[in-house]
């Protein structure tokens, strides 16, 4: 059954440079009735302010899909796979037995949501 929570009421964090809104629990925001649907685990909404981003840091065992609504983020991987990922695209990045990976906005303004289904190994 499909439930309705007005965006404002959902959990987040506010870093300064990174606003999120957490569909379920993540981070430092735990609600037990919000643990996620069937394999999605993780989602989250996040505005990143221009020149920010996230430090080089490990994933394993998920996919990671990136939908960037607004704006553009540049993603570096262990890999050695870099690229822009911009308004309207997607991004899926597989961290099955490991990857590190660093993500910025190199841009004027971002907003994305990051989904993270869960994997098998996880549970």
């Amino acid at each position: 059954m499909l439930e309705k929570i007005p965006f404002d009421s959902l959990g987040g964090a506010d870093f300064g440079w990174l606003k999120a809104k957490h569909h379920f629990s993540f981070g430092r925001y735990i609600d037990r009735s919000r643990m996620g649907v069937g394999a999605l685990r993780v989602w989250n909404d996040d505005e990143i302010d221009a020149g920010k981003g996230f430090e080089p840091h490990p994933h394993k065992d998920m996919e990671i899909v990136t939908y960037v609504r607004e704006g553009a983020i540049t993603h570096r991987d262990s890999l050695g796979n870099e690229g822009r990922t911009g308004a309207g695209d997607v991004q899926v990045m597989s961290a099955g037995d490991g990857i590190t990976h660093s993500e910025y906005n190199q841009e004027d303004k971002l907003e994305r949501i990051w989904i993270i289904p869960v994997h098998s190994r996880m549970q």
